[in-house]
């Protein structure tokens, strides 16, 4: 399965959309609890600050026309989680600058097949970003290769095929439409040929109508004559059209199967290819585990913040309660992402990491109020949002 990740100018309306703050007619709403949501910042509240920081770094305002928000959407597959998007953040923001605040996975979008009577999910993320150089204040500025780079982290990231390059991709939209017309003429001469069959045939004969006249000749009768024959032809032009319908769907649906069943062949060679590595090499192994606690770090770093921005007041509690809260967000998190508990046992064992969420949990300014049902107004805050 590929994925691509192309980012365009947040739109108006994106919170609205992403966090299901309505209901859409396009959508099945018994799906949408199935969908995830993670987020540091209001859209306004990042813009105010972008501004904000472009000025006292800069000197000057954010030009008008700047795209200082972006946001990308993303194929996912359906086990995707928050925290293969959280690793993909990690690396855009690492190698490319991109800091991305807010995700939203939606499982609840597609259509319904009505050939083959199916419901065709369309799994996709929504990624909203910060494009703002904390080096001079101004908007980032990226090349092609940058770009092309961008779909190298996310296929990586999200363990999927990278994305065709554009030229090849439209050379292939080329080939296809060449080959559904190849297909279409093919057709259409089977049908000629039938109907030129049909018509040298003798059941014809049948259709035509006579009459003999006063001296005896037999004379054809054209208006009945005409008549036979169009309701034949409509007849059989009804049955080709069905045959053809019919055919088409089948063909479609072998086609779907076939691509379903080569990627998760590719799919399970790289998985076992992986593991093998694995355990045949101490070092890999070693790196691989590393890699992975990060992983799990940095997700539940991120669930904290955001039940912080949910719901401010959380962690405004006796000590005796911190536990059991953490407890709760440790199995949503692990039911989610499918993180086994010990894993959180793992990271815990580290004691750079039980200071790092200890003061994440009892130290600093808590985050504005933020429901993924209902974006409030933006608060302003005493604290700097940008280091100088």
């Amino acid at each position: 399965m590929k994925t691509s990740i192309n980012f365009k100018a947040v739109k108006t309306d994106s919170e609205v959309h992403n966090f299901r703050r309505k209901t859409f007619d396009y959508i099945r709403k018994e799906l949408t609890p199935k969908n995830e949501y993670w987020a540091e910042d209001k859209i306004s509240e990042r813009l105010q600050k972008i501004e904000r920081y472009c000025k006292e770094r800069s000197g000057r305002k954010l030009q008008k026309n700047a795209m200082p928000i972006r946001e990308a959407v993303v194929v996912i597959k359906e086990d995707t989680t928050i925290q293969d998007l959280h690793r993909l953040s990690k690396r855009l923001e690492e190698e490319l600058k991109i800091k991305v605040f807010q995700i939203a996975i939606h499982k609840d979008e597609g259509h319904f097949n009505k050939e083959v009577k199916e419901w065709k999910p369309n799994y996709h993320a929504h990624l909203v970003a910060d494009w703002q150089d904390l080096e001079t204040g101004k908007i980032l500025k990226h090349q092609s290769f940058h770009y092309s780079k961008m779909q190298d982290i996310a296929a990586e990231c999200l363990e999927m095929e990278r994305g065709n390059e554009g030229s090849k991709r439209r050379l292939e939209a080329v080939e296809f439409k060449i080959q559904k017309k190849e297909e279409e003429l093919f057709a259409l001469n089977e049908k000629i040929n039938a109907v030129k069959s049909e018509i040298s045939s003798k059941k014809f004969e049948d259709l035509i109508v006579k009459e003999t006249d006063f001296l005896g000749f037999k004379k054809i009768k054209t208006d009945q004559t005409i008549d036979n024959y169009e309701k034949v032809f409509k007849s059989y032009n009804v049955q080709l059209s069905k045959n053809k319908q019919e055919l088409e769907i089948k063909n479609k649906l072998i086609t779907e199967l076939r691509s379903k069943n080569l990627d998760l062949k590719k799919e399970i060679t790289v998985l076992k290819s992986r593991l093998s590595t694995v355990l045949s090499n101490s070092n890999s192994y070693l790196k691989e585990k590393n890699r992975y606690l990060e992983s799990v770090k940095n997700t539940f770093t991120k669930a904290i913040e955001f039940e912080k921005l949910k719901n401010p007041q959380i962690f405004r509690t006796t000590k005796d309660m911190l536990p059991e809260i953490v407890n709760n967000i440790c199995k949503k998190i692990s039911v989610e992402n499918r993180i086994p508990f010990s894993a959180f046992e793992e990271i815990f064992k580290n004691p750079d990491n039980s200071l790092h969420f200890i003061s994440l949990l009892n130290f600093g300014e808590p985050p504005v109020n933020y429901q993924s049902e209902d974006i409030q107004e933006p608060q302003r805050r005493k604290k700097q949002y940008r280091p100088k």
